[in-house]
């Protein structure tokens, strides 16, 4: 560590507002929630011995949980088992226990039949690695709410980020081998891609107009647009002045390939990836402020989670000085 440039270690260990870490949580157990359920209509078919693939393809070291039994019951067993785990991730309870469970199920699921999967469902199983080593339950949880009380809700004790800053290099990274693998092709040099996309028959959502996907001048406009800004936030969204505006477009751009195309989950996920860019005092600054309009509502829509003290000046600055999952000395919030 010593002989590590400052920066660095900076970068991946200083103690950080687990408030950002928090959000995403959130946000990627909501988005594991409603995936688990849509996957549960279909579990038996897809992944069961009786189903399309009677027996699972076997790459180098791969495993799965469906080894010791893929019978529908055992399918059904291990998609509720990841429907819980998803409730446990939203709320916060037995964070950790929830994470390693989310893995196991989607490391099974995988290998079970890899062949039903997309990106964003690969970028779902990695991120709940990330979450199995994160202190994800340290804020906004219900593991804190039971340890510490209702008064120590709102607080965000500091972490090493190392979690969310590898949820951000991964997403940079993914954005990069994109581009790169997309320039390797045909049709996104010649500026026609978009247009093919946005006529892929039954994977079309809503059908584009003719004056869109016939126009070569528009489709090539479209085309280097999305090279753009995917080449932008594998690089310029590590820009503190330009993220604002890159993760902007990284939002157009996801929410008209959801709109305009059958992606399943992955604009879904990329947008909690964004989630781990948002700077956690900042992201502590807006979550204190909800809790403030959630106190002044009338009525309280959920009166004992906007209750307790406001943070006091010495929380606000005082790091966290613990590293376990919960810590009892007053932590950090905000430090603007």
């Amino acid at each position: 560590m010593r002989s590590m440039p400052p920066a660095w270690v900076r970068f991946w260990f200083a103690p950080t507002p687990t408030s950002t870490l928090a959000v995403v949580r959130i946000a990627y157990g909501s988005v594991l929630l409603g995936w688990s359920v849509t996957l549960l209509l279909d579990a038996s078919t897809f992944f069961s011995g009786s189903g399309i693939v009677s027996e699972r393809p076997r790459p180098v070291w791969s495993w799965s949980l469906l080894d010791l039994s893929s019978s529908p019951l055992a399918v059904s067993l291990l998609g509720w088992l990841l429907v819980v785990a998803a409730v446990c991730l939203v709320v916060g309870f037995q964070t950790r226990l929830a994470a390693v469970m989310a893995f196991l199920a989607l490391v099974s699921f995988h290998w079970r039949d890899p062949f039903v999967f997309q990106a964003g469902d690969t970028l779902l199983r990695v991120f709940s690695a990330y979450f199995v080593f994160a202190p994800a339950g340290e804020a906004l949880s219900v593991d804190r709410w039971r340890t510490l009380g209702p008064r120590r809700f709102w607080e965000f004790p500091e972490r090493a980020p190392v979690a969310v800053r590898l949820m951000q290099v991964q997403l940079s990274l993914l954005y990069g081998f994109t581009v790169w693998a997309k320039l390797r092709g045909t049709t996104w040099n010649d500026g026609t891609a978009v247009s093919y996309a946005l006529r892929a028959g039954e994977l079309v959502r809503l059908q584009a107009p003719e004056w869109i996907t016939d126009s070569v001048a528009v489709t090539n406009v479209l085309t280097y647009a999305t090279l753009t800004v995917e080449l932008a936030l594998a690089t310029l969204v590590w820009n503190s002045r330009a993220r604002p505006w890159v993760l902007a477009a990284g939002v157009v751009l996801h929410l008209s390939i959801a709109l305009t195309i059958r992606v399943g989950f992955f604009s879904l996920m990329m947008l909690v990836g964004y989630l781990a860019f948002l700077p956690a005092d900042t992201m502590a600054t807006r979550l204190l402020d909800l809790r403030a309009r959630l106190a002044r509502s009338r009525p309280r829509p959920l009166p004992r989670l906007s209750a307790g003290t406001q943070p006091s000046s010495s929380d606000l600055v005082a790091p966290a000085v613990g590293c376990g999952e919960h810590d009892r000395t007053p932590a950090g919030t905000d430090r603007a």
